[in-house]
């Protein structure tokens, strides 16, 4: 969507691109994410009073479920880079169009994805071969949470526009009130309360369905709202399809990468699901603790793709690299404090989710690799942001795929099965790997070849 509006510098602040610039920017978007977090805590937590295979069933299909929709995610969110540099450019009429664009784009595809996974769920998830009273808990789960993953897809891409031009408080409020929902009828549908009727896990997958589609509508909303709209043009436009193969040249290797990658992870997950139930149960307590970090570095790595896009939109190249080592630093300090916690306090945070002593065992063994492991994800997530910001999106796909595929679930397979090291074993390999995909991310935005990067 072309302008012949020239560039114009972002108003003169000092130092630009500084640890207290971005952190203004990501707080409200590390609490966004932590409550969007909040969803998969809060039914795994309650889902885990029903006993351990309820407990592995929802982080089983959980992981599966979004790796399925993560293409999709993973699209809607390259509407932030175009938004952010039209932003940054003080083109702010174009910003409601990339998001329309987006929207012709991602949401055909994904209304498909839904419908054929209705017909399909249950012979898929026997596939994948977990346990039978696993299995029967996961296609429950899916079944009734498949509704809501569009509402997610919208929600993904219209937090992206709010994101792109610094708004990161309207999807804060958004994600708490979708969460409170959440909350309120995982418990009544999950214990029969409330005058709901007990559908167990299923109810927590209907629960979360309702809360996704409650926190669409109010973004949806918010983005039609008078000052929004005038401002941002964001009265509905035609598809156009020069902007839309624009938009997926910059969103799908975003998409594909999550997709890869998740993908990878979910044959992990499924690897430690063969293991038993209780090796199951334990890691998916484990990765709702590990959201805790990674939530909280999804929101740095969306402020520096504002900050970096922002300030290459507005041709200062110097404040969008100084953007990238804040953020750094700042997910340092979160990572860190979470590491902490980890150390100090295993049994009772594993307690959160489940009473069953050998989970707890199983997990307390976890929690020590866990510490490490956030903080070098943390650096991994933030340098994919940063990337994403400046629009270089097919150099992380191809490192994704390549280490997801060929290193990861290899290695946590020979360390976990063939040298029988067990859950930790695998979740080891899982260590290595994040380390060495961290360094290879840090060190492409290092290397400076976004700079030449255009969209």
């Amino acid at each position: 969507m072309p302008s012949s509006t020239q560039a114009t510098p972002l108003p003169s602040r000092r130092p630009r691109g500084g640890v207290r610039e971005v952190f203004e920017l990501a707080y409200p978007v590390v609490l966004t994410q932590m409550s969007a977090t909040a969803m998969g805590v809060v039914d795994s937590a309650m889902v885990g009073r029903l006993g351990p295979t309820p407990l592995a069933a929802v982080g089983f299909a959980g992981v599966w479920l979004w790796t399925v929709f993560s293409f999709f995610f993973g699209t809607a969110s390259g509407v932030q880079t175009f938004v952010a540099q039209a932003d940054g450019a003080e083109r702010q009429g174009e910003c409601g169009g990339w998001a329309w664009q987006g929207i012709w784009a991602i949401a055909p595809i994904s209304i498909l994805a839904v419908l054929l996974l209705l017909f399909t769920t249950r012979p898929l998830i026997a596939l994948l071969g977990p346990s039978p009273d696993l299995q029967a808990d996961a296609v429950a789960y899916v079944d009734m949470r498949l509704p809501g993953e569009l509402g997610m897809v919208l929600t993904m891409l219209l937090t992206s526009f709010f994101r792109g031009y610094g708004d990161t408080r309207t999807p804060l409020y958004a994600t708490l009130a979708a969460n409170g929902v959440n909350v309120v009828l995982d418990y009544g549908l999950i214990f029969g309360e409330l005058g709901l009727p007990r559908w167990g896990v299923a109810g927590a997958g209907a629960a979360t369905a309702v809360g996704e589609w409650f926190g669409c509508i109010l973004l949806f909303v918010a983005f039609r709202r008078r000052a929004v709209r005038e401002r941002f043009q964001t009265d509905a436009v035609a598809p156009s399809r020069d902007a839309i193969r624009r938009f997926l040249h910059v969103g799908a290797p975003i998409g594909g990468q999550w997709c890869l990658g998740m993908t990878s992870f979910a044959m992990f997950t499924t690897l430690v699901a063969r293991m038993g139930d209780a090796s199951m149960a334990a890691s998916q307590a484990f990765v709702m603790l590990l959201s805790l970090s990674f939530m909280q570095a999804v929101g740095v790595s969306a402020a520096a793709a504002t900050r970096v896009g922002r300030y290459i939109g507005a041709e200062d190249m110097d404040s969008a690299e100084r953007s990238f080592r804040s953020s750094l630093v700042l997910g340092a300090i979160l990572a860190g404090i979470v590491g902490a916690l980890f150390v100090a306090i295993p049994g009772p945070l594993l307690r959160i989710f489940t009473d069953d002593p050998s989970v707890v065992e199983l997990g307390v063994s976890l929690l020590a690799l866990g510490a490490l492991f956030q903080l070098f994800d943390a650096g991994g997530i933030i340098s994919e942001g940063a990337l994403r910001g400046a629009g270089d999106t097919r150099w992380p796909f191809v490192a994704h795929s390549i280490l997801g595929w060929f290193f990861f679930v290899p290695l946590a397979y020979v360390l976990g099965v063939v040298l029988d090291g067990g859950l930790r074993g695998a979740w080891l390999g899982g260590l290595v790997y994040v380390i060495v995909l961290s360094t290879v991310l840090v060190g492409r935005f290092r290397s400076g070849a976004w700079r030449s990067v255009r969209i």
